[in-house]
C-alpha cells in the first residue's frame, strides 16, 4: 500500500522551507479545517433547508444565499482566535474584520468563502478561494495597507473545490499541489503533486451568452477559440459556472478561462483580490499565466478592497494569444 502525504506534513515542510515559525502552517490548517466544515454543510444542505436564498444583497449588490452566509461565519469563526492572523478580508463583507487580541498578528487573509454558491441548487460545483499576506505594518491592528497588497506579495494561496469529491490546492511559493479529502477519516492526502498546467491542449472556459456585451476585438477573440482558428491549438468549449471548477479543470487538462471585460463594464466581474489574484498566484507557480487582458495580474496594485478587473488565466499559449487578439494583434 502507497504511504501519501498529508497535507499537515506538507505544511510544515513548506513551514521550514520559508524559515519561519509556525505561523504559516497553522494558517494554512485551520483553511483545511474551513474545507472540511464546509464540505459537510453543502452536503447536508438540501436536507435540512439550506439551499436558496437568504433575503437581502452583499456588498457587491448580489443577491445572497443561504451558503453565502454560512460559509462566510465558518472561516470568520475558524480564524476567531488565531493569534498569528491580524484580519479578514471577505467577499461577502464591506469592510476588512479585525480579529480581537491579534493586533499583533503577522499575516491577514483574503478569502472568498463559497465561490460558485449559485450551483448548490442543482448540485453543480462550487469551491473557496484564499490568499495569505504577510502584514505590512509591524505592530498595532491591521490597516487597510495590509490588504492592499499586490498578487506578487502573497505568502500563500489557494482553493478548496467541493464536488465529487473535496480536493484543496494551493502553493506557499514553490509547488503547486492537490489534496484529496479522505471523508472517512477526515484526512486531506496528497494525490497530485507539483501540479504543472499543460500546454497546447485543454479547453476555453468563458460565458459566450455575453458576447452582445463585449467589444469587437473581445467577440473576434473568443470567436477564434470558438472556431478552433487559435494558434495556440484547437480548444473545446466547457464553462461549469463557477470559478473554481473551471481553473481547476484548466490547471489539469490546460486550455484558458477567460471572463472579459465589458463594454458598459470594463472592469468586469470578478474580484482581483479575492479570486483574481490568489488563483492568479496558483496559476502562475504552476507554469500558467494571468492577465487582465494586458496587465498581469499580479502586478496590479490595488486601490480598494472590492475592486474587480477582467481575467484571462491558464496556459501561457492560450493567454498570450487572447492578449494579442485582444489588442488586435493576432501574431
Amino acid at each position: 500500500m502507497t504511504t501519501r502525504l498529508t497535507l499537515s506534513e506538507q505544511f510544515f515542510r513548506d513551514q521550514a522551507s520559508h524559515n519561519a515559525s509556525g505561523g504559516l502552517s497553522s494558517v494554512l490548517n485551520r483553511f483545511s479545517l474551513v474545507a472540511r466544515m464546509l464540505a459537510s454543510e453543502i452536503m447536508r444542505a438540501g436536507f435540512v433547508g439550506k439551499l436558496g436564498y437568504a433575503g437581502g444583497t452583499n456588498v457587491q449588490g448580489e443577491d445572497v444565499r443561504a451558503l453565502d452566509v454560512i460559509s462566510n461565519d465558518a472561516v470568520l469563526q475558524v480564524f476567531e482566535s488565531i493569534p498569528m492572523v491580524a484580519g479578514i478580508a471577505s467577499e461577502e463583507m464591506e469592510d476588512v474584520h479585525l480579529l480581537p487580541g491579534c493586533e499583533n498578528g503577522k499575516y491577514v487573509i483574503t478569502v472568498d468563502p463559497l465561490d460558485g454558491s449559485g450551483n448548490v441548487d442543482v448540485a453543480g460545483q462550487m469551491g473557496t478561494i484564499f490568499g495569505i499576506y504577510r502584514r505590512v505594518t509591524t505592530n498595532g491592528k491591521a490597516t487597510l495597507a495590509d490588504f492592499l497588497q499586490p498578487g506578487r506579495d502573497l505568502v500563500a494561496a489557494g482553493y478548496v473545490l467541493y464536488g465529487p469529491c473535496t480536493m484543496l490546492v494551493y502553493s506557499a511559493g514553490g509547488p503547486v499541489n492537490g489534496f484529496t479529502l479522505d471523508r472517512s477519516i477526515g484526512t486531506f492526502f496528497l494525490t497530485h503533486p507539483n501540479l504543472r498546467i499543460p500546454e497546447g491542449e485543454g479547453s476555453y472556459s468563458v460565458n459566450e451568452a455575453n458576447e452582445g456585451k463585449w467589444d469587437t476585438n473581445t467577440q473576434a477573440m473568443v470567436r477564434a477559440f470558438r472556431r478552433q482558428e487559435t494558434t495556440c491549438g484547437k480548444r473545446s468549449a466547457r464553462y461549469a459556472g463557477a470559478l473554481v471548477g473551471d481553473f481547476h479543470r484548466t490547471l489539469l487538462k490546460g486550455g484558458v478561462y477567460m471572463y472579459p471585460g465589458e463594454a458598459k463594464k470594463p472592469e468586469g466581474k470578478l474580484r482581483l483580490l479575492y479570486e483574481n489574484a490568489p488563483l492568479a498566484f496558483v496559476c502562475e507557480k504552476a507554469g500558467g499565466a494571468a492577465t487582465d487582458g494586458v496587465r498581469r495580474i499580479l502586478d496590479i496594485q490595488p486601490e480598494k478592497l472590492h475592486q474587480r478587473t477582467p481575467l484571462y488565466l491558464g496556459s501561457k499559449g492560450d493567454v498570450e494569444e487572447a492578449g494579442r487578439r485582444l489588442t488586435g494583434a493576432t501574431q
